[in-house]
């Protein structure tokens, strides 16, 4: 290939922040009540939008509740594991970098006594059969920096002692979520929809809201993290009230995004678009052989934060900082000529690229960006 390929409409491929979806722009937050009051009656009824409209989208069970809380996912689910952690021994499943962590809040923070923690290297998924669900159970549903996803909750059983708890940032509004199977769940905006960073929400079930009003935490709960009033949860934060001061210019944007999904017919047109839009890598990387997905094993591939390795022998076999260098200015030179942005690996994981598939990217983007793979590489060191 030696004729500059087309570049993307939109070259933003990170895996978070996400793209926003094709048409946005800034004229679609003139209704954000910028200047208002959150507490005011018009900020509240904003607030309690995004949540109403969210669990239409969802589909969440009528009895789930939903709430925005501050610190995005990161936020949202230490949030969740500060309120509801302590009576049970915790089984956490790890493997990816963000898996890691909530391994060492709950282990290293929490210092909870029986933590079980059951792991993989990147590229794989732990053994499912290992977990008890006798104990809680913290998990990440889609591993963002190693491209590894649950795929699906069967191994989740309906008459479970303990609670699950899961990180799902990079997984809803891409897959299928089983809510019957899932107690506590987490995820931001800023994620699959292509939202801003700052705010998370939190999903709660019938038996995650009796965990917390029955548990009383034996550790520090910052106002930040309180999700209780007077020795019960606060149904307030669930609806419209907010612990902390929100963004309404970010709370509009997320309204302009959840009117987008539903004007194209809501979870089937995510569902369908994630789906398409990995099947574009998957072929790249069938008819390249230079490249390969992280997770060599399709049935737990993620479609949404693709990873990919390079497999081409002179590259794997240079020194670790040799390839570093390599990589960097293979990155480098497509973010110079506006081909993408922001698609090296997650800085803890393995050398290789990180796509964003989620619903807002433009699986027509997807194509050109491949083409670009193979000009770029070839350009670069096939000369």
């Amino acid at each position: 290939m030696t004729t500059q390929p087309i570049k993307p409409s939109n070259p933003s491929f990170s895996s978070g922040p996400t793209a926003k979806f094709k048409g946005w722009s800034l004229s679609k937050l003139n209704n954000s009540l910028i200047g208002r009051s959150h507490r005011s009656n018009d900020g509240k009824l904003k607030l309690q939008n995004c949540i109403e409209e969210t669990k239409q989208l969802l589909k969440l069970p009528d009895n789930f509740l939903l709430g925005i809380l501050p610190g995005s996912n990161t936020g949202a689910f230490e949030i969740a594991l500060w309120n509801s952690l302590g009576p049970k021994d915790v089984d956490v499943l790890v493997w990816d970098s963000f898996g890691n962590d909530w391994a060492n809040d709950i282990s290293k923070q929490l210092k909870l006594p029986n933590v079980n923690i059951i792991k993989e290297e990147y590229g794989s998924l732990p053994n499912l059969n290992e977990v008890s669900f006798q104990n809680d159970v913290v998990f990440t549903w889609n591993g963002t920096t190693s491209g590894v996803r649950l795929p699906d909750a069967e191994w989740i059983p309906y008459d479970r002692e303990g609670l699950t708890i899961c990180d799902a940032t990079s997984a809803v509004f891409a897959y299928e979520i089983d809510w019957v199977k899932i107690d506590i769940l987490s995820f931001s905006w800023q994620k699959a929809l292509g939202g801003e960073g700052a705010h998370g929400m939190l999903v709660l079930s019938p038996n995650a809201v009796k965990r917390i009003n029955e548990h009383d935490p034996k550790w520090p709960m910052p106002k930040l993290f309180n999700l209780k009033k007077d020795g019960k949860l606060n149904f307030d934060i669930f609806n419209g009230l907010t612990v902390n001061t929100p963004s309404l210019l970010l709370v509009e944007d997320w309204l302009t995004i959840i009117s987008w999904a539903n004007s194209n017919g809501g979870m089937d047109f995510l569902l369908q678009k994630t789906q398409e839009n990995y099947e574009v890598l998957k072929k790249f990387c069938i008819d390249n052989m230079w490249i390969d997905f992280l997770a060599e094993n399709e049935i737990y591939r993620s479609k949404t934060s693709v990873c990919l390795k390079i497999i081409d022998p002179w590259f794997c076999s240079l020194e670790k900082y040799e390839q570093e260098e390599k990589m960097k200015n293979f990155v480098f030179y497509l973010e110079e000529n506006n081909a993408a942005f922001d698609i090296k690996s997650y800085r803890t994981a393995p050398l290789g690229l990180r796509i964003w598939c989620g619903p807002t990217v433009e699986k027509l983007d997807l194509e050109k960006l491949t083409k670009w793979l193979k000009y770029g590489w070839e350009s670069i060191y096939k000369k």
